[in-house]
């Protein structure tokens, strides 16, 4: 797993290649970028391309930020979310789809395995491929959160476009 950057780390990966080529991102817009990607790296570099593209001069603004990160967000649903998505079974959607219903993360088995109308104990299986296709972690025992961030918020669009299985015995 690529671990997110310090803010320093982070500040520094958005300034540096822009002055290379001579243009300046306000203290404002390294900061706005930073929390939009929580320090990803891949997600930091996605933020800086559209803020540089959508702004009409240099230094880059927070508003400018702002204005490219649907842009940001789709460029990202398409390429890295969507892929990582779309090479899942149904069953470890629906479990990414329960951890997502709760937020951010990290959660604890137990509380996914209510959200899917399961018991914890039937759900290892799909954590484990889910950890080793580099989906989750495990920061803690018993405690599962998403490997990159905003990860549930992508989930969280597109739920709408598949159907969540009723729960077993139902």
């Amino acid at each position: 797993m690529i671990g997110l950057l310090s803010a320093q780390d982070a500040s520094s990966a958005i300034i540096k290649p822009a002055r290379e080529q001579h243009v300046e991102f306000t203290d404002k817009a390294v900061r706005a970028i930073i929390a939009k990607t929580h320090g990803y790296p891949y997600f930091l570099q996605e933020w800086g391309k559209h803020s540089w593209d959508i702004a009409r001069q240099s230094p880059i603004t927070e508003n400018d930020v702002f204005a490219a990160s649907g842009q940001a967000i789709a460029a990202l649903d398409e390429s890295f979310f969507r892929v990582r998505f779309d090479r899942l079974t149904p069953s470890e959607k629906t479990y990414l789809r329960a951890m997502a219903e709760l937020g951010e993360g990290p959660h604890r088995s137990g509380d996914i395995a209510e959200v899917m109308g399961r018991a914890s104990s039937s759900l290892g299986p799909v954590r484990s491929t889910l950890i080793a296709k580099g989906m989750v972690w495990s920061p803690t025992f018993g405690d599962t959160a998403f490997t990159v961030p905003l990860f549930d918020e992508f989930i969280k669009r597109i739920i709408s476009t598949w159907s969540k299985p009723a729960p077993r015995g139902q």
